[in-house]
């Protein structure tokens, strides 16, 4: 009989920063490209608390978390494995710099973001931008 298997909770957090900028990193790992800081959640940790923890250990930013965004669920959203990943908002003051498993964490303009970005964080990063300029919400 197959062992039954669960998909993997991770988070994700949109950093805000002032000039109306949002903090990218560079994947040290694969798959490579830029990416929302974020990771998987410790077994008794708080989605919060991991999404606090991944920001400050992949951009060396303290950050205030805003609210809970949205939750990205699609099976094929992560190569390595099923993953679901609660998205929050959060703001920080300071510049990134990479750490942990970020090469580099850079904080760029919403009209000119880097490629390739990798998972399906091009359609959170639109989702969240949409959401900022409009105030309307990704329907489930």
């Amino acid at each position: 009989m197959a062992a039954h298997r669960n998909p993997a909770p991770t988070v994700d957090a949109a950093i805000l920063l002032p000039g109306d900028r949002v903090v990218l990193v560079r994947r040290a790992n694969p798959p490579h490209g830029w990416a929302l800081p974020g990771g998987f959640v410790d077994d008794g940790e708080t989605l919060e608390a991991a999404a606090a923890r991944e920001s400050e250990e992949e951009t060396g930013l303290a950050v205030t978390l805003l609210e809970q965004f949205h939750t990205y669920s699609d099976p094929a959203r992560d190569p390595r494995r099923h993953t679901i990943s609660t998205v929050f908002l959060a703001s920080s003051a300071g510049e990134p710099r990479g750490g942990d498993d970020a090469a580099e964490a850079v904080a760029f303009p919403w009209d000119a973001l880097p490629s390739p970005i990798v998972f399906d964080h091009r359609e959170i990063l639109a989702d969240v931008r949409r959401y900022l300029l409009t105030g309307a919400r990704r329907r489930p």
